[in-house]
């Protein structure tokens, strides 16, 4: 049994006097225990927003969500408040996006790592604060008694976002959200924080949902991959498949527009042309149509179905990139 199962998630937003306007189209993935799941995408394909909906932390008021979301058995979406908060933290940990802006400028980091102890862990103070020194001793934040008493402020990017980490693990919660935790992060930051990730989701057999951009973080880290277009899965597959035979033109676009080290000198990049705003409704035919070169005229005529392809992939195409055959060389 999954540890996660999301079916036919769907957020809409709704204001007053405008379109609604639907951020995620009938998502559906599993997580198994142990397991680095990852959503691909651009800047607004939906991938953010499906994970503040398994969280539980969109608005009630103006976002429309569907579908299920179940946890261990238990439907995520159909708890009150107050149950998911119990769980947040607990069972279900996040490392959000932006530190300087999660982090509670005012508050000292060692009280913010200890108020998830003390109310999930029912830890006194401090007892609780021996185990945030450990917790930030374990992501490598260095001298980790003095930094208790800092402020976000006073750490730098590396380390507040290992700070977040500390939180998001502090309660050893089954599930793991990592929204884009590399983001604004030089290269050798990024390299460390993806292998204490790795790292740790080993060490505590937590499974792992990587929210990114970056098709290089993919390839060191997940198992699974869902590329998302639009609000909708185009294509699922394993890690190695996936970047072996990239099916979709959209994934195989994203994996052209990446410079190659063995590529000659002087070889330009492939870049997916238009913009994420140059699409049509799912309901008329293929939401990514407009920017695509193997486009026909079904595909602005009809909704692409998601289909089995083998191998448990899954694709959402009407004319997908051909698999390339190599010929076996006998000896």
């Amino acid at each position: 049994m999954a540890l996660l199962e999301v079916r036919d998630l769907t957020v809409v937003f709704e204001r007053k006097g405008e379109q609604p306007f639907t951020a995620v189209d009938h998502v559906s993935f599993d997580v198994e225990p142990g397991q680095t799941v990852g959503l691909v995408g651009e800047s607004g394909c939906g991938k953010s927003v499906t994970s503040l909906a398994v969280m539980g932390l969109l608005p009630r008021r103006g976002a429309r969500i569907g579908g299920t979301v179940n946890y261990e058995g238990v439907n995520l979406l159909a708890l009150s408040d107050r149950e998911m908060r119990d769980r947040r933290g607990r069972d279900l940990g996040m490392v959000f996006q932006d530190p300087l802006s999660s982090l509670n400028p005012v508050i000292p980091i060692g009280v913010q790592v200890t108020e998830v102890l003390e109310r999930h862990r029912d830890m006194p103070r401090k007892k609780a604060m021996v185990e945030a020194e450990d917790l930030l001793d374990k992501v490598g934040i260095p001298d980790p008694r003095r930094r208790l008493s800092e402020y976000p402020h006073q750490l730098s990017g590396g380390m507040r976002q290992r700070a977040l980490i500390a939180i998001a693990l502090a309660c050893r919660p089954r599930l793991l959200i990592a929204d884009e935790p590399t983001t604004a992060l030089d290269v050798t930051i990024q390299a460390q924080i993806l292998a204490l990730l790795k790292e740790l989701v080993q060490d505590m057999g937590t499974a792992l949902v990587m929210i990114t951009h970056d098709l290089g973080v993919v390839a060191g880290l997940c198992d699974e991959v869902n590329v998302l277009y639009g609000g909708r899965v185009v294509e699922k597959a394993q890690r190695h498949e996936l970047f072996a035979q990239p099916r979709h033109p959209y994934t195989h676009g994203l994996l052209n527009s990446i410079p190659r080290l063995d590529a000659p000198r002087g070889e330009k990049l492939s870049p997916i042309r238009g913009s994420v705003a140059d699409n049509i409704p799912w309901e008329q035919g293929c939401a990514f149509a407009p920017r695509c070169p193997n486009a026909l005229d079904v595909c602005v005529q009809r909704t692409p179905e998601q289909e089995d392809v083998g191998g448990g992939r899954l694709l959402r195409c009407h004319n997908p990139v051909q698999p390339v055959v190599t010929e076996e060389v006998s000896v």
